[in-house]
């Protein structure tokens, strides 16, 4: 029977690592996508965090109650219909690929392949006029309603319903780990469970870097007739079959779940001593409401009963301050990080001239593995020193003090902004940048009756990216799809060395060629960052878990959640998207006419506006953790002193065992809370 509990308990450990591994698998891979769904649907990236959002928006509407009410009841099982529902989401997100029709990128280039048809080519040899700029509004919506582009509400909400998928896993996962473990080895669990999740966000961004480079209508178009290519700021990769690849791989994860007992003997105790916590009978699996086989020495629990206590135990659970220190604390953090790997892949393409899918394969290859082994080596740290509470939070304080140091030091560290003439350089190479589309015209171009609103880019000789071959003043071209070239171009004239070559190619020109060592330096503290970091994760979680009754850590696990991600989780993305938006230079039209996608940034004030607000929120993380370490200190010395005046007997040590249990009272206005350190 011991070993048949033994093997249930491993059982669910490697349960619990698979799906922490998928849920961060689907998770990192909507990460990763978030500029592919922002082009196909021709969103700003305000809205794109709205869309992000969701997920945390779907763990507001149930975390409370799942946390609280979950404990009392069949949490493997409640973690099985959760994966479940994830999955559904994950496949509801898929869903608007199939309805949307093929993907018509803005182009000023027509799809030819009969090299005479010059006039659907060179916008500047035909005498257009400008009215067609501004089509008729009804005739906008026909054509918007045809295209499908209100379809992103399904995305957003199949995540929401991944995120209402989401909500047991964690706080009733642990709980369930914590409750039937030795109390010494749950942090070395959490820290082997962790680091096995870590490795999901490495899949899911390799997985998304591999789809950013396959066309979003792969199978459906001639991919010869595609005039750009996966480095092009309007190509759209195939983000759609990601989702249903990591639903696939949730739903499969759920299937041990499904039959784990409800409760299990704690580790390393007799089973004679352990009636309270022996396996469920089949009567007791099947019921998720009341335990009608419970041990006749505790009372069966319904929901009135639950309901009715909710509240206090909500009163109980504010009233222990280190608590709701550690809550603040992770909520400024939270609000930096979730901005961060949001859009770092953008910030990536931006500030360092790299395509979409190369940034999301660095992240996946060199940052998440840094995480992995920084939360392993934390949870190591914690386990070979036998650190208690004041030890583990001096380890985060360090950790996050260093990744800080590191995090400023990453502003100082970028390439030269993209050159494109009228707006970051002028039309005789001149710096500068405007945000006015206006200056997108000149002398070169006048004649050519070009439109502004065109995103087309084609690169010069000189290193100079034009916005369109028209704006480029260029005459002729030769070649059909991505191999057309123009020729005679006037506005390349004005920039070019005595040796002449009036030539442009389609696509943007790459950065400079010191750009490549930039970036690599970038990429290594980027890195190093996220490995110092991540040390301090697991050491903070144990400060969390250790200042809590047993009773309340469900509850308290799940409104950290809930608190975390509703105000950590929510807001981040929407605000760090619409500052974002602002330093865009270039828009892109959509199919209908309207605003797009932003296609060019200004660099230098996307860097500063992204960076320095990270940077802010890391540093007012770390006052918090400050203060928290100082109440954690203050509240040990006070009960050091009590118990020393009261003559009670403690337990270990302190400080230094983390294995010790101390039951204290709190100061005055936490008296009668017993917090558990």
């Amino acid at each position: 029977m011991l070993f048949l509990c033994a093997l249930c308990f491993q059982l669910f450990l490697a349960s619990l690592a698979s799906v922490y591994f998928s849920k961060a698998f689907g998770g990192a891979y909507m990460k990763s996508s978030i500029t592919q769904i922002e082009r196909r649907f021709d969103i700003p990236s305000s809205l794109i965090g709205v869309i992000d959002g969701s997920f945390e928006m779907g763990n507001l509407l149930v975390i409370a109650f799942v946390s609280y009410f979950g404990a009392k009841l069949h949490r493997p099982r409640l973690i099985a219909i959760g994966c479940v529902i994830m999955a559904a989401g994950c496949y509801l997100i898929a869903l608007p690929h199939f309805f949307q029709g093929l993907y018509k990128y803005e182009t000023s280039v027509s799809h030819v392949t009969n090299v005479n048809s010059t006039e659907s080519i060179l916008s500047c040899l035909s005498n257009h006029s400008l009215a067609d700029e501004t089509p008729d509004l009804e005739a906008i919506t026909a054509c918007e309603k045809a295209a499908g582009s209100s379809l992103w509400i399904y995305v957003f909400l199949g995540n929401m319903l991944r995120g209402i998928g989401e909500t047991p896993i964690m706080p009733l996962g642990v709980s369930y780990l914590d409750d039937f473990s030795r109390e010494e080895n749950t942090p070395f669990y959490l820290a082997c469970i962790h680091t096995v999740g870590i490795l999901g966000p490495m899949f899911g961004f390799m997985l998304g870097s591999y789809l950013a480079k396959v066309y979003v209508d792969i199978g459906s178009v001639d991919l010869d007739s595609v005039t750009i290519n996966y480095k092009d700021s309007r190509w759209v990769g195939a983000w759609w079959l990601g989702f249903i690849v990591t639903g696939t791989v949730i739903l499969l994860s759920s299937i041990p779940f499904w039959f784990l007992p409800k409760s299990l003997p704690k580790q390393g105790q007799e089973e004679s001593h352990s009636t309270g916590t022996e396996l469920a009978t089949t009567a007791e699996q099947e019921n998720f409401l009341t335990d009608e086989n419970q041990d006749h020495e505790e009372k069966p629990v319904s929901f009135q009963k639950l309901a009715k206590d909710f509240i206090p135990s909500l009163r109980r659970l504010f009233k222990n301050s280190i608590f709701t220190m550690m809550i603040l604390t992770y909520l400024v953090s939270v609000n930096g990080f979730i901005g961060m790997i949001t859009f770092k892949p953008k910030y990536m393409e931006q500030v360092f001239g790299q395509s979409a899918s190369k940034a999301i394969f660095l992240i996946g290859i060199l940052n998440l593995p840094a995480v992995a082994l920084g939360i392993i080596t934390g949870g190591l740290i914690l386990k070979r020193f036998k650190l208690g509470v004041i030890g583990a939070a001096r380890v985060s304080i360090t950790a996050s003090v260093g990744s800080l140091c590191l995090l400023f030091i990453q502003i100082f560290i970028y390439c030269d902004k993209a050159e494109v003439a009228g707006l970051t350089v002028s039309y005789q190479g001149d710096s500068q940048v405007s945000y006015n589309q206006q200056t997108l015209l000149s002398q070169c171009n006048m004649g050519c009756s070009c439109s502004v609103k065109h995103w087309d880019p084609v690169c010069a000789y000189n290193g100079v990216t034009y916005a369109s071959p028209c704006l480029a003043g260029c005459q002729t071209f030769t070649g059909i799809g991505r191999d057309m070239m123009f020729h005679n171009c006037t506005c390349a004239r004005e920039t070019m060395t005595p040796a002449i070559n009036m030539s442009v190619e389609l696509g943007q020109c790459p950065r400079r060629s010191n750009c490549d060592h930039i970036f690599k330096i970038y990429m290594a503290l980027s890195a190093l960052g996220s490995f110092i970091s991540a040390c301090g994760g697991t050491p903070g979680y144990i400060v969390l878990l250790r200042s809590i009754q047993k009773d309340l850590k469900s509850l308290a696990l799940g409104m950290q959640t809930l608190i975390v991600r509703t105000l950590g989780g929510i807001p981040p993305p929407i605000y760090f998207g619409a500052l974002i938006d602002r330093t865009c230079l270039k828009w892109g039209t959509k199919q209908c006419g309207g605003r797009g996608a932003c296609r060019l940034y200004d660099a230098d004030k996307f860097r500063m506006t992204f960076l320095g607000l990270i940077t802010g929120l890391y540093f007012l993380s770390n006052i918090l953790w400050g203060g928290l370490y100082f109440k954690i200190v203050k509240r040990q010395k006070k009960l050091a002193l009590t118990n020393q005046a009261k003559e009670n007997g403690v337990e270990g040590d302190s400080v230094g065992n983390g294995h010790a249990h101390i039951n204290i009272v709190t100061e005055k206005e936490d008296a009668g809370n017993e917090s558990t350190i």
